[in-house]
């Protein structure tokens, strides 16, 4: 099954579960009403900025929207993962591990081309992010205060703030993100 029939399942599901209209959908998440049943048909693959809206809204950690249901071993191959594309494409965010309730944690691997970029919207209170990098060089923004980091280094912050991810240099960012959903 491709990343837009996923999301499509997974948005719709959980908006039912919440027992929430498109309209009660649209007013939480800030997105229309329109794109919101758009994306529940399958008929658009919204960008990370809209997913993340509709994580937010719906109180829901990011992979919730994106992960496919498994079984005890998971097993995914670098193929088969559709990613998810921000900033003309030079953002992509390859989900890897989804949410699960007894770990509190998703991760992605996160791929930025020279020039590329995301402005991340605050997700919940209580997450963290851990980044390591694996190849090149990024600046990570957080709230006001900037930092860059080179090919070996890493780095955890609280993500309930504005922040931002910008390759810096001439090579691609190849990074692993960790998203802890702290209760």
């Amino acid at each position: 099954m491709d990343v837009t029939s996923v999301v499509a399942m997974n948005i719709k599901s959980i908006r039912e579960q919440k027992k929430l209209t498109l309209d009660a959908a649209s007013e939480i998440t800030g997105v229309s009403r329109s794109m919101l049943s758009q994306i529940e048909k399958g008929d658009v693959n919204p960008t990370i900025s809209v997913l993340w809206k509709i994580a937010n809204g719906y109180k829901v950690s990011f992979t919730s929207l994106v992960e496919r249901k498994s079984d005890s071993i998971f097993l995914l191959r670098q193929a088969d993962v559709i990613p998810l594309k921000e900033d003309d494409g030079l953002y992509l965010n390859y989900p890897v591990f989804p949410f699960d309730e007894k770990t509190l944690f998703e991760t992605c691997r996160i791929v930025i081309e020279p020039s590329g970029a995301l402005s991340a919207q605050p997700h919940m209170n209580g997450v963290e992010e851990y980044i390591t990098v694996f190849a090149g060089e990024v600046e990570i923004c957080v709230s006001d205060e900037s930092y860059r980091l080179s090919k070996g280094d890493s780095m955890r912050f609280y993500a309930n703030v504005p922040h931002s991810y910008r390759n810096t240099g001439t090579e691609r960012v190849e990074l692993s993100m960790l998203m802890y959903y702290n209760k």
